[in-house]
């Protein structure tokens, strides 16, 4: 799909005339008295997280935001695999694939032993292994990802729009508010021209800081970005450039022998790329914005780099200069942890509490899962569902992911900046090695209230406890549609148990995958029993989907268990999307790929945000039962 061909245009490319592309958005009037979720700030986390409460019409939700109105161009712009799988629980994965420029490979140059003053190809290698994910590494400008959840809120239950021009001022914790949930206050000060100055008040059972780098939300709160600076400048910017590089439509590390370092990032269209340039070293104590670094002295940088290659810049669609510094909150909510007894009720995510250099792609990747791990985690507790303590594993969770991507990220800077000295095969050695971490696909969390014990992890060894849940291809035996498991997880909030069932089950009755079945729809202690409101759909809080080992034509719909087959609706249609055998046509075999015992099957829960909580046997009902017991709250 190509675009930008004559100037870099926003919005999305299919619509021919650029005035027609950002119609009039944003939610009207002031903000409502009292909410049941306030959310400052409409950047990735804060949309992630929008996208996510949006979902429940009954939770009253509201996203504030101090620019005018949605963002337009630059920033951030690399999507890790993982990033794209999460994209699928929302519904906008096709459009990102279609849209984005996809990373393929990735090349290196170094200085010409001939030549020093000029650079030569020293290496080129597949982006991502094989297998790491169904979803590629891609580029797409972080304005559009916006979109794409701007998108998904317009056309929730909620109708959810974000209230623009609000700049946050403080908010304040009522503990002693009594029986009034609505304990934190805050308060906006509107900046759009009709109501310039005016000040809005509103009162939230939770707030969350999504509002940056410079967060007032962490100020109000007492939390501070702790960190240091590396003294080196970088430019950035994203150009529309005519050269005779050749490899300016991949990936590119460049370390040249006296000019510095550049990294080039295809765009989407077909002709934009992004150039990161090493520029000067600075002074201690001296900030980036006391070299008055212009736009030509970035691309003068670029082109000294480039030898014995030209570039021409003919347009420059957006551009940056920043420091290289790598800054972590200690905690991400305002208690941080349980000791104390109290509950969190305002959270910070995103930027607001890890800040570090673009390089390394995880900055828009890591601050989205931030906003996917709190969404569902509020639902539960504001829908009932769960018990407030289920809040604190936030913190707990994604401060320590945080941490992980602090270090890689001042090692990775490290690695690439020519004033350290660096080979370049070195660097190309460094790349494949942290590959997995780069895809998003290496973060795990450690055991805790949500994430089980490895006692039974040899039998489903694919796929790891704490870890995302790692789709393989599928074929749904209600109508042999090649499909992938994994893409059954949404962001609806609902938990999943995959059964993959033993050698010859088929699902009937004395097989361990009906035993289960049996427990789960009609046991007391089912937490299928338990944890689902009457009246509801007997998936709409736990969803079973089972996997047989034989081939799709071997099994009949008819003869499984009635809750692999269950009436659901108003009507009491038959869902027959549950059960599912592997790909054997497409010699993609789900219990080879992920190492699932053949003989004793597995359940292997997932959690709404799509990471495995837990791998079990399947007739561990006293364990299944015990987990879900630890922070839910049965139904009414």
């Amino acid at each position: 799909m190509q675009f930008h061909l004559n100037g870099f245009e926003p919005g999305d490319p299919e619509i021919a005339d650029p005035a027609q592309r950002y119609p009039a958005s944003g939610a009207q009037g002031a903000l409502p008295a009292e909410v049941d979720v306030l959310i400052v700030g409409c950047g990735p986390a804060g949309l992630t997280l929008a996208s996510q409460l949006a979902a429940f019409p009954d939770i009253k939700t509201v996203i504030a935001e101090q620019k005018p109105g949605p963002l337009l161009r630059g920033q951030a712009d690399g999507i890790a695999c993982r990033t794209v799988e999460m994209f699928e629980a929302f519904g906008f994965s096709e459009k990102v694939l279609k849209e984005a420029c996809w990373i393929n490979e990735t090349t290196f140059w170094k200085p010409d032993d001939k030549q020093r003053s000029h650079i030569v190809r020293s290496g080129r290698i597949q982006d991502v292994e094989d297998g790491l994910s169904e979803f590629p590494h891609v580029v797409l400008n972080q304005a559009r990802v916006h979109d794409f959840y701007l998108d998904v809120m317009r056309k929730s239950p909620s109708k959810l729009e974000p209230h623009y021009a609000r700049r946050f001022i403080d908010l304040a914790i009522d503990k002693s508010s009594g029986n009034d949930p609505h304990g934190v206050t805050a308060r906006f000060e509107r900046v759009d021209d009709a109501h310039q100055g005016e000040i809005e008040t509103i009162k939230a059972r939770y707030v969350v800081g999504c509002d940056g780098a410079r967060s007032q939300v962490r100020k109000s709160i007492g939390r501070t970005l702790e960190g240091d600076s590396a003294n080196h400048a970088w430019g950035v910017m994203d150009v529309l450039a005519v050269t005779d590089f050749p490899d300016v439509r991949m990936k590119s590390l460049i370390q040249s022998a006296s000019d510095g370092s550049i990294i080039i990032i295809p765009r989407e269209g077909g002709y934009l790329f992004r150039i990161y340039v090493e520029m000067d070293k600075l002074a201690e104590n001296e900030r980036v914005t006391n070299r008055n670094i212009t736009a030509d002295d970035v691309i003068a940088a670029a082109q000294r780099v480039f030898k014995p290659y030209t570039l021409d810049v003919k347009q420059v669609a957006w551009w940056s200069v920043y420091e290289i510094g790598q800054r972590l909150c200690d905690k991400f909510d305002n208690i941080g942890n349980g000791s104390t007894g109290e509950l969190p009720c305002v959270f910070i995510a995103g930027d607001a509490c890890h800040t570090h250099s673009p390089k390394a792609g995880q900055g828009m990747n890591v601050s989205m899962q931030d906003g996917f791990n709190l969404g569902w985690k509020l639902a539960s507790v504001l829908r009932g569902r769960a018990k407030p303590e289920l809040l604190h594993t936030y913190s707990g969770e994604r401060q320590a992911v945080a941490k992980e991507l602090i270090d890689f990220d001042r090692e990775w800077a490290q690695v690439i900046s020519s004033s350290k000295g660096a080979d370049p095969a070195e660097t190309q050695r460094y790349f494949v090695q942290h590959g997995r971490y780069t895809a998003g696909t290496a973060t795990r969390y450690r055991p805790s209230l949500l994430t089980g014990e490895g006692t039974h992890q040899h039998i489903a060894k694919g796929l790891i406890i704490g870890m995302r849940f790692h789709s393989a291809p599928v074929v749904r035996i209600g109508d042999a549609m090649r499909t992938e498991l994994g893409h059954t997880v949404k962001a609806d909030g609902r938990w999943r148990l995959f059964a993959f069932a033993p050698k010859g089950d088929v699902g009937q009755a004395g097989g361990r995958i009906h035993a289960l079945c049996n427990y789960l729809e009609h046991d007391a202690a089912s937490p299928v029993r338990k944890y689902t409101p009457r009246g509801a759909d007997i998936d709409a809080v736990i969803d079973l989907r089972a996997v047989f080992q034989q081939e799709h034509r071997d099994i009949e719909v008819i003869g499984l268990p009635p809750l692999l087959r269950p009436a659901k609706g108003r009507f009491g249609l038959t869902d027959y999307e549950k059960a599912f055998t592997p790909d054997l046509k497409g010699g993609q075999d789900i219990f080879e790929l992920r190492a699932i015992d053949r003989d004793r099957g597995c359940l292997v829960i997932v959690r709404p945000d799509q990471y495995i909580a837990h791998v079990l046997p399947l007739d561990a009902v006293f364990e299944i039962s015990a987990y879900f017991a630890g922070f839910m709250t049965p139904a009414a």
